[in-house]
């Protein structure tokens, strides 16, 4: 019964219009009133509890480390950079396209950030260099989803708190999947160009790329900052993100110069902004969470699937078509917060590693954000380009199809996650 109410309660209140943090703080509020001993003080200690979780003061200063490379002029430099690496090739532009993104994503950890900052530099100049503006569209779109599963990562720090998993076994489990996600979008991209005869750019000098590689340099460093730091023990991933923040100003201020003084107020009010947002869903799905347990919902449920005899691909299978349906519809930190703590306890008992599940989760919300009616790099895109939504919607389709197919090798070689975090015998 108690469950019953839980889910209802949410789902009633989102599909009455109510903002989905809300719906998750009161749904879970009145569960706890109606029908638990718990005392209601618990929620508001719990909500405290949220704001000093150590590991999610990394989501605000990668917010603003982003920040700072969005409006410092990084992602033209990344783009120049990726340009003269492969534009030569068929369909090029494209295919450096999807490269900056990876480069970015590499340095914002969002999704959205990634395809507000390539998107609105590399959509313009494919237009101008003769491509299909839906093409350009539904690449940056599908391609700014490498945001969230190319170290560092928002999403992967919101289920490290909620899973008490190492982020940093979680930021090197995303490295081959982004990767390989990036080059089978690369592919694809050089197959249809080659039957829609797209254009080439003029292959680059070598004093060109030289010189596009060393105006690029600064923000690839950010890069070596971030994983190098976490990785050679000099700082945790929430020191790196500390870190990132004040690089990422000093580069935009003193050394690209993109960015003033006076327009730095603005820039620190934006992160700022989105920051409250996304802590406020998150301490709201933390309270969700904290209902979830106390009610033993997630051991109830462990038990049901064991006594059932799920197999651990019946699971998997299971999983992904809970959070691509979920994904449709909510935030990816909500999610995570809501349905981690529910699926974790029965992939331990089904044998299925920590990691491995993060990343199929990670990867799953990737598709979310591009799955209408909630997905946030449709709206991004639709932005920037001035398309309609419903043509963005049409112009991601297709490349959303390598995203599933890609879901499919994540979730059944587990060894494309865990090679690397195990190869570098993280514990």
């Amino acid at each position: 019964m108690t469950i019953l109410f839980l889910f209802v309660a949410l789902f009633v209140l989102m599909f009455i219009g109510v903002p989905i943090a809300i719906s998750l703080g009161l749904a879970g509020s009145v569960t706890i009133m109606l029908f638990s001993p718990d005392s209601v003080r618990s929620l508001a200690i719990k909500l405290f509890e949220t704001s000093e979780h150590y590991t999610l003061l990394a989501i605000p200063f990668f917010l603003l480390s982003g920040a700072f490379m969005t409006t410092g002029g990084v992602a033209k430099r990344l783009i120049d950079f990726a340009n003269a690496c492969v534009g030569h090739i068929r369909g090029g532009l494209a295919i450096s396209a999807v490269m900056a993104c990876m480069l970015f994503a590499a340095l914002s950890g969002s999704s959205p950030a990634t395809v507000a900052a390539v998107g609105s530099i590399a959509i313009a100049g494919m237009v101008r260099s003769g491509y299909p503006q839906a093409f350009g569209a539904g690449i940056i779109c599908n391609a700014g989803t490498l945001g969230i599963l190319i170290p560092p990562s928002i999403v992967m720090v919101v289920y490290a708190a909620a899973t008490e998993q190492s982020v940093g076994k979680l930021f090197m489990a995303g490295v081959i999947p982004g990767l390989l996600l990036g080059l089978a979008l690369m592919v694809a991209i050089y197959i249809v160009a080659r039957k829609m005869n797209l254009p080439a750019q003029p292959r680059a000098t070598l004093r060109e790329l030289l010189t596009a590689a060393r105006k690029a340099v600064w923000g690839l460093l950010l890069m070596v900052i971030i994983l190098g730091g976490i990785y050679s023990g000099m700082f945790t991933p929430t020191e790196a993100a500390a870190v990132a923040a004040v690089y990422a100003g000093f580069v935009a201020l003193f050394v690209y110069k993109d960015l003033s003084f006076r327009e730095c107020p603005k820039v620190l009010i934006d992160s700022g902004k989105l920051t409250i947002m996304l802590m406020f869903i998150i301490a709201n799905a933390m309270l969700f969470a904290h209902v979830l347990t106390t009610e033993q919902i997630p051991q109830t449920i462990t038990a049901w699937v064991i006594e059932a005899g799920f197999a651990p691909w019946q699971f998997l299978l299971v999983v992904n078509i809970v959070l691509l349906v979920a994904g449709a519809f909510m935030e990816p930190s909500a999610i995570i917060l809501i349905l981690a703590p529910i699926l974790f306890p029965i992939a331990m008992q089904l044998g299925i590693d920590p990691i491995h599940l993060g990343i199929i989760m990670v990867v799953n919300m990737e598709i979310g954000l591009i799955t209408p009616p909630v997905g946030l790099n449709l709206f991004v895109t639709s932005a920037v380009t001035g398309m309609p939504l419903t043509q963005v919607i049409r112009a991601a389709w297709p490349w959303l199809m390598i995203l599933l197919a890609f879901l499919v090798v994540i979730t059944y070689i587990p060894s494309v996650s865990l090679a690397l975090p195990n190869w570098l015998g993280m514990s």
